[in-house]
């Protein structure tokens, strides 16, 4: 697991909606990172529209940092990075999230990613106090990402670099294919059923139609949980309407 001076800062500079911050805590939670630092929030901090957004990120909330500047909330990092879609002026590299991550992961010393208000991004001023500057690539027709979506990039892209720090989700445990015979109880079912019907006439043809229905129930390799749920369902198309008392 990465050491804890490894783990970016989220600079969220003059924020405007708690929903938002909210939103941007639970995006780094899911990632691992919980050092939230707010710029200047234009409705105060704490905010009460913040909480339900986070979805239990409230670890994240409880610790965010409230700074006047931009200078201030980054005056610890020796790495800062500013999230932007044009330079505004300023001549600094410019990396996508992807090499901006490996670059904090391989860096010593606390590193800081900025995020600018949801309407108008980060100011130049802002950006000047960064090292650098990460995009991403998108449409250019359309070159707005929201908050919470920023962050989740960068917080991804820091979390692939962390080996065993985050866990892929397991696959559902899966049973194992219902003995043959089970399968052969759920197939004589149905038979059974579709036998009065007519299903299998012209007999000419019985042979055939037995035969295909059977390749339809044996390909999807049923566990004994879905041919007894099967089972239930033919008992009870077998009964009568029930009638409401």
């Amino acid at each position: 697991m990465a050491h804890t001076a490894t783990k970016p800062a989220i600079v969220l500079v003059r924020p405007q909606l708690g929903e938002n911050i909210g939103k941007a805590a639970r995006a780094m939670r899911n990632f691992g990172l919980t050092d939230m630092r707010l710029v200047a929030p234009r409705d105060g901090w704490p905010n009460p529209a913040a909480g339900p957004a986070a979805a239990g990120a409230d670890d994240v909330l409880g610790n965010a940092q409230v700074f006047d500047s931009v200078a201030d909330a980054v005056a610890d990092c020796a790495h800062v990075y500013a999230t932007t879609v044009r330079k505004r002026g300023v001549t600094k590299p410019v990396h996508t999230s992807e090499e901006a991550a490996r670059e904090i992961n391989a860096a010593t010393g606390r590193s800081a990613i900025l995020f600018g208000p949801e309407r108008s991004g980060l100011e130049t001023d802002d950006v000047a106090l960064a090292r650098a500057i990460v995009t991403v690539p998108i449409d250019p027709g359309f070159g707005s990402l929201n908050l919470a979506q920023a962050v989740i990039l960068c917080a991804y892209e820091w979390s692939k670099g962390q080996g065993q720090a985050l866990v892929q989700p397991t696959q559902e445990d899966t049973l194992p294919p219902a003995p043959q015979a089970e399968l052969e109880g759920l197939i004589a079912h149905l038979e059974t059923m579709l036998e009065p019907k007519g299903y299998f006439l012209p007999e000419s043809r019985a042979e055939a139609t037995r035969r295909t229905l059977r390749t339809i129930l044996t390909r999807p390799g049923w566990n004994h949980l879905e041919i007894r749920t099967l089972r239930g369902v033919l008992s009870s198309l077998g009964r009568g309407d029930r009638t409401e008392d």
